[in-house]
Parts: C-alpha cells; structure tokens; sequence
C-alpha cells in the first residue's frame, strides 16, 4: 500500500487546525488592541477634562490675588508701622479698628479660598499622577499586543508556508472545509432598525476579512457589525467585548434577526444573528465574510442593539 495517500489526510488536518488556531489567536489579539485603544481614548478624554479644572482653579486663584490691594499685602507682610502705631496716630481708633476687623475678615477669606485650592490642586495632582500612569500602562499595552500580533503573524506565514508545501489537490480539499461556512439564505425575515443592519451585514458577504479594517470592501469581526448598526443609527464600539455591553442579554432561544452573537472566553468574535439558527460574520483571513451555523465556534451569549 502506498504511504502517500495514508499521509494526506492527518497533513490537511493539522494544517487546517493549526491555521484556525492561528487566525483566533490574532483575531483574539486584535480585540484586545480594540479593547486598549478604547481605554486609551477614555484616558485622554478625563486628562483634557484635568487639564480644564487645572485652568479654571487657576483663574480663581488670580481672581483672589486681584481683590488684594497692595495694602493689605504690605500689612500681611509686616511692612509699615504696626497695628497700635496706627492706632495710635489714628484720628479715629474706632474706625480703624472697624476697617482692620473687617481685612482681618476678608484675609481669613482669602485663606480659605486659597486653602480650597490647595486642596482642590493636590486632589488635581493625583488624578493627573494616576491618569498618567494609567496612559503609560495602556502604551505598553499596545506595545505588548503589537509584538504579540507579530508573533501570530510569523506563525501564520508558516502556517500559510506548510499549505503551500501540500499537493494542490490537498490545499483545494483544505480551504474547501474551512469551519462552519454555509450557503447563503436567499432572504432574512428583519425588521425595523435590524432590517437596515442585517441588510447592510448580509451585502459585505464574501468581502475580505483584515485584522483591524470596518470596510468598506474589508472588516473584522466587531469592525462589520459596527458598521451594519451604524446604517441604523446605531453607534457601537469596535470591540467584540465592548459591544457585548452594548445592550440587553439576549437568551438563545429568543434571538432575532440582528441581534449580536459573541463567542469564546474571554469575548473575542461577534457575529450577527440572521434567523435559522445561522450568522453572518466576518469569520477570519482564509474564510472572509460569510455565513456560518450559531453554535460553529463556542457561544458566550447574544445582545439586543439599539
């Protein structure tokens, strides 16, 4: 008997588990660049909001020093004759013992607004201080997944470089089973704001699958389901975990047309939901695009958008 043909199968098997294995783990890594660079954006936001308390307290603190005349300055700082000189020399004692009370009121004042905003500035510091180390972390948490997607990319170029190794046969044979893919159904029974978003998702079948892209001829994952709600005015982040927050829990058993369908643990793929216990979803590199069965991948859960 022949070795070859014994051979054949086990080579297509591995290569294609080992390629499916390779296009989550990227998939999985670029949700999480999503994910990071979501973070990163919200970071930003509340540092330019510290940055604005910083400006506002600090125009109070000069409104402050405005309302101090170079009189009572010198008098805080004990230039001049003192207190009971003046008094003293004072044509009315009386009233100018009135006027002091009355600066001594207005510096207690001034203390206390000057305490405020010491106050005020410290707690602005640390929020600063943390806000910056949080940015930090989330750089080099982008530069982690990078290196990471990298590595995936490495893999899958010699993933891609055993495929090319098999018999053209064997690599027909292979890309002939990618997982879960099914023929298209000829309509989706979606209505109102979903019908816009199914009908959006279902017309992007057969485009590319490219790891960050939300169209227009190429998505990922979240990327194509961002972009179907978007045509229901719906707005969604462009993370598959993200999105999972997005809206009610939806059971299984009470799916409809339109509805977000998330996979794996931790949520790293999203699909949309088009009846008949199938998805449209753009799947990975080798496979684009495409419609495939509810539980093809492991299921985590569903949410209703909008």
């Amino acid at each position: 008997m022949p070795a070859t043909p014994a051979q054949a199968d086990p080579d297509i098997k591995d290569v294609k588990a080992k390629v499916d294995r390779l296009y989550h783990e990227a998939e999985a890594a670029q949700e999480r660049l999503h994910d990071a660079r979501l973070d990163l954006a919200d970071l930003e936001q509340d540092l330019a909001g510290l940055k604005a308390d910083q400006a506002r307290q600090d125009e109070r603190l000069d409104a402050v020093r405005d309302q101090v005349s170079d009189a009572v300055v010198r008098q805080l700082e004990g230039e001049g004759i003192s207190t009971v000189g003046q008094i003293v020399v004072s044509e009315d004692p009386g009233s100018f013992l009135d006027s002091l009370s009355t600066m001594s009121s207005f510096n207690d004042l001034q203390a206390s607004l000057l305490s405020d905003y010491d106050t005020e500035l410290e707690a602005l510091e640390i929020r600063r201080e943390a806000t910056d180390d949080r940015t930090q972390e989330i750089a080099e948490l982008t530069e982690q997944l990078s290196t990471e997607k990298e590595t995936v990319d490495d893999k899958l170029a010699e993933a891609k470089s055993l495929l090319a190794d098999l018999e053209a046969e064997e690599r027909e044979r292979l890309l002939a089973s990618r997982s879960g893919v099914t023929r298209m159904p000829s309509s989706v029974p979606a209505s109102g704001r979903a019908a816009a978003a199914v009908q959006y998702a279902m017309a992007q079948v057969g485009d590319a699958y490219v790891y960050g892209a939300m169209g227009e001829n190429a998505f990922d994952c979240s990327g194509l389901t961002m972009r179907a709600w978007a045509q229901a005015g719906v707005s969604l982040p462009h993370s598959s975990s993200a999105q999972y927050g997005s809206g009610p829990h939806i059971a299984a058993g009470d799916l409809q047309p339109g509805d977000l369908v998330f996979y794996y643990s931790p949520i790293s793929h999203v699909g949309m939901y088009i009846g008949n216990g199938m998805i449209v979803h753009a799947a990975n590199p080798g496979t684009g695009v495409a419609v495939s069965g509810l539980y093809s991948m492991p299921y985590v859960g569903a949410v209703r958008p909008g």
